[in-house]
């Protein structure tokens, strides 16, 4: 009985020893199992369809954000979104963007004026995603379009990626404060930059940034068509804000 005890005791012990986060991450209290929650960034988004109702862009587009309200235009994945004194503005998206309800061409122009109101800088788009996916992890590497992420990570780099802003074949500079080459300078808090992104040969995006061209990715296997049709704004945590988006359709 004394041996048992012993044992017991040992095993009571090293139950004990278990992390915390290992121990609730397999208990599940039986008044929130399966209990409907409010949506929020910190979640997984519901999987989606592609947008494909979405009406598709036969000749310009214009957004200036001049107005209340973000409008029918516009497909949030998050509540942070909101039209701020005629700019769209967004913090702690945590990769939840804000999608334009309206179908790319195979070629496009996307023009915009960016700001970031930290010394992080961290300005980041979609382009040519499905228009209703977020992020369903800590890390981004599921995005369904290419990333322009302008002063990523602490404004330590330029980045212009497809599909997972971590991939190793993403292009990228390194940058350096207070440099003389604009290309290679660090993102100034709540400056205005102008964006410019394109393709033309149905493969090949290009991003410019105050008529500098930054980054472009040739790709073997360009996104289009069905699921990669829409431009968004996205965001991590600081805060963002974009205007005068300027859309052109493109001849193929």
């Amino acid at each position: 009985m004394g041996r048992l005890a012993v044992l017991c005791f040992g095993l009571a012990s090293a139950a004990a020893c278990v992390p915390r986060e290992r121990s609730e991450k397999r208990q599940v209290p039986a008044a929130t199992a399966g209990a409907a929650q409010r949506p929020s960034a910190e979640q997984d988004p519901p999987v989606q369809p592609p947008a494909a109702e979405d009406p598709a862009l036969d000749g310009p587009y214009d957004d200036d954000f001049d107005r209340a309200e973000l409008g029918p235009a516009w497909r949030s994945t998050s509540p942070v979104w909101r039209i701020s004194e005629g700019r769209l503005c967004g913090q702690n998206a945590r990769n939840h963007p804000v999608w334009l309800a309206r179908r790319l061409p195979i070629n496009a122009s996307v023009e915009f004026q960016a700001s970031s109101f930290s010394s992080e800088g961290d300005i980041k788009a979609e382009y040519w995603g499905d228009g209703r996916s977020a992020a369903t992890g800590q890390s981004y590497t599921d995005a369904t379009s290419y990333l322009t992420i302008f002063g990523g990570w602490q404004n330590r780099f330029h980045v212009l990626a497809r599909i997972d802003e971590h991939a190793p074949d993403r292009q990228e500079i390194k940058l350096t404060a207070g440099g003389a080459d604009f290309q290679r300078s660090t993102v100034v808090p709540q400056r205005v930059y102008q964006f410019a992104v394109e393709r033309r040969d149905g493969r090949t995006v290009r991003w410019r940034v105050d008529g500098v061209e930054i980054l472009a990715y040739p790709d073997a296997q360009p996104l289009f068509g069905l699921g990669h049709e829409h431009f968004g704004f996205n965001d991590w945590q600081v805060r963002v804000c974009f205007d005068k988006l300027h859309v052109t359709p493109l001849q193929d």
